[in-house]
């Protein structure tokens, strides 16, 4: 996810000015510095994130969640006690990272689009944070899509829909392509057909000011096969597989939040 965000800040004008970058690799620390970012390896420099938070306003760790209070113990000492540190891993709780940073804390949960300027990303501040530090964090992934404030109890379902949420469409894309195969349609086919209908859908409903099921009724003609399709899905409570997946996406949250 961090990889997903630092592609969404090079790509937003003047967004990526002053970031620095730790990777695991000499290799992909060097790919960054040849595309103009400043980075450094733990490979060859194991005083990497240290060197990475002296003088940050925002510290950012994009690391998996068992990694993550580690990794801000480490730092700790070494940033500006107005550094705020944001968390973007799912299920550690605002109070744990509290418990390993003295200073002020924001949890975020961006989703994968963010590397086109797409994403949405949730946002809680913890009591050390400030409106003006909150702005701030904000004002960075505003240049990465949408941002919704929100309160942390709404961080593990919020990260079901907008953080999950991709890997679901791809999920419905990936079926809709094998069952265009079923019918005889080659790969490419299917491809081009499937991806352009989810594109140019979400292209449609963005410029069109219409709600989605004001969309779906305009496509839908009584009796006709958009309609035979969809007493299919219903038939199936698709509604009630969505929200079963869903609990199942925000109990595992829950799981580890808890440890």
């Amino acid at each position: 996810m961090g990889g997903a965000i630092l592609s969404g800040l090079r790509q937003s004008p003047g967004a990526s000015s002053g970031i620095r970058v730790t990777t695991a690799t000499a290799s992909s620390a060097s790919h960054l510095v040849g595309a103009g970012v400043e980075a450094r390896s733990h490979e060859e420099d194991p005083g990497a994130n240290e060197w990475a938070v002296q003088d940050a306003d925002i510290v950012i760790v994009g690391v998996k969640p068992h990694y993550l209070l580690e990794v801000i113990r480490e730092v700790s000492s070494a940033a500006p006690e107005s550094a705020v540190m944001v968390s973007i891993a799912a299920g550690i709780t605002i109070a744990q990272i509290e418990d390993a940073w003295p200073g002020a804390v924001i949890r975020t949960m961006p989703n994968t689009p963010s590397q086109v300027g797409k994403g949405v990303t949730g946002m809680s501040a913890g009591a050390r944070a400030t409106s003006d530090q909150v702005a701030m964090v904000a004002r960075v992934f505003d240049t990465v899509g949408s941002v919704l404030q929100v309160d942390e109890g709404s961080i593990n379902a919020l990260s079901t829909f907008s953080g999950s949420g991709p890997a679901f469409v791809y999920f419905f894309i990936e079926r809709f392509i094998e069952v265009a195969q079923d019918h005889g349609f080659s790969a490419e086919e299917a491809s081009t057909m499937v991806q352009g209908a989810f594109a140019g859908a979400m292209e449609l409903l963005e410029a069109s000011g219409k709600t989605p099921q004001e969309l779906r009724e305009s496509v839908t003609s009584p009796g006709g096969t958009t309609q035979a399709a969809l007493e299919v899905y219903a038939e199936a409570d698709l509604s009630a597989i969505i929200r079963r997946a869903s609990a199942a996406a925000i109990a595992r949250a829950e799981e580890m939040a808890q440890g």
